[in-house]
């Protein structure tokens, strides 16, 4: 009855690696590049420190250790990429620093990867941050630029 009461949610997402943002449309997957998975954006990385972009809980680490799924305390989920076909990898070059089930805040190390052994093996680092859970996002502004990890917002969703 009220709703015109209720106050818009805002949530800020950080990079999660330190780099240049990349519009998804220039990420060299199909699969993240027609958002299949979700909207967001990428990040070109210029170190191999994988943070957390948001507080929340570390609901899925991938056994290759290249994904790592979060939910925000706010209930949004962000999965971020770390590199493209990198689970063909097998883990190789990817260290955990953190494991499902851990509550994070902003800038907590999650995964550091070997950047220069993913490049030899001829994969990209591009990393995209991706929004899963799309039905509960009214509205997303993306940044652009040059971002330091867990201190520069990439996005802010506004929720439903």
């Amino acid at each position: 009855m009220f709703g015109f009461l209720k106050r818009q949610k805002d949530v800020e997402i950080y990079s999660p690696v330190s780099g240049k943002i990349i519009d998804l449309d220039e990420v060299p997957d199909p699969v993240f590049a027609q958002r299949l998975v979700g909207d967001g954006i990428a990040v070109q990385p210029e170190d191999g420190t994988i943070v957390s972009p948001v507080n929340g809980e570390v609901v899925q680490l991938f056994p290759t250790l290249h994904a790592v799924g979060i939910k925000s305390t706010e209930g949004l989920e962000v999965l971020i990429h770390i590199g493209i076909d990198t689970v063909e990898l097998k883990g190789g070059g990817f260290t955990a620093l953190a494991k499902q089930g851990d509550t994070v805040s902003v800038g907590t190390p999650l995964v550091k990867v070997d950047i220069d052994k993913v490049k030899e093996a001829g994969k990209s680092m591009i990393t995209p941050v991706i929004l899963t859970n799309g039905d509960v996002i009214q509205s997303v502004e993306k940044k652009n630029g040059t971002v330091k990890a867990g201190i520069d917002p990439v996005m802010i969703v506004i929720l439903k």
